[in-house]
């Protein structure tokens, strides 16, 4: 569900996200910027206009982090915020500055719902839920990197998945070495983009480009990300345990 690939991207060789087959027709950016932020006002909450980046932003540091609201139950049963701020679990990976992971919640088997139960983030977390569990969270994507960038000194693929399963257990052990970037689960990947732009790319080199409000359900296919802009790109997923057939 996440992404490695150290290979500059240029214009001249790759085919412009535009050509992709299955592009999709949006409305004009601006037209959809508000259209979501009308949306979000009329379901009562703000946490999508709260997130939406400025226009000059360049870089993920520029950008708020985002917060998790959870709730519980307090001793006489009434729900109640148990917190409401970052979430106690932010991987941040040097091999690939600006990627970063919001470690949201993770669930293993049927849930029991007492709302007494402790923040499974701060106990750590993992690459993806065993089957029937599941695992909420957001990555920020760094931006489109420019002609010619190169990854931290000493940084390989090798080493950059090496990190990638020091901080999210597993994680780099689903990666493809032959085709870096492409990566397979065994999962069901619910994802959106909050913010930004991605594109998509599965086995065939086909490509979706998916804009802000768009969705994705990834069923255990193999496919890799992309950030096709100059600025980061945030999206959620909510990831499901499942069996291969």
């Amino acid at each position: 569900m996440s992404w490695l690939s150290w290979r500059p991207w240029s214009r001249s060789t790759t085919k412009p996200v535009d050509d992709a087959e299955f592009s999709f027709e949006q409305p004009e950016d601006g037209h959809r910027r508000h259209l979501l932020q009308a949306l979000s006002a009329m379901v009562g909450g703000s946490a999508l206009a709260a997130l939406s980046p400025p226009a000059q932003a360049r870089d993920a540091s520029e950008l708020p982090p985002p917060r998790r609201a959870l709730t519980g139950r307090d001793d006489a049963g009434k729900s109640v915020f148990k917190s409401f701020d970052v979430t106690s679990k932010v991987v941040e990976i040097d091999a690939n500055p600006g990627l970063t992971f919001y470690e949201l919640y993770m669930t293993e088997g049927v849930p029991r719902l007492t709302g007494q139960e402790p923040d499974p983030m701060l106990n750590g977390t993992r690459d993806f839920p065993g089957p029937g569990g599941t695992l909420f969270r957001l990555i920020s994507y760094p931006p489109k990197r420019p002609d010619g960038w190169k990854p931290p000194p000493g940084v390989t693929l090798e080493s950059g998945l090496r990190e990638l399963s020091e901080k999210v257990p597993g994680m780099g052990n689903h990666f493809d070495r032959s085709a870096p970037g492409m990566h397979t689960t065994d999962t069901i990947d619910y994802g959106v983009v909050v913010r930004g732009e991605m594109t998509l790319e599965l086995d065939d080199g086909q490509k979706v480009h998916l804009r802000q409000g768009d969705c994705i359900v990834q069923n255990g296919t193999r496919h890799r990300w992309r950030n096709p802009l100059p600025e980061p790109c945030l999206m959620a997923f909510v990831s499901v345990g499942g069996r291969r057939g």
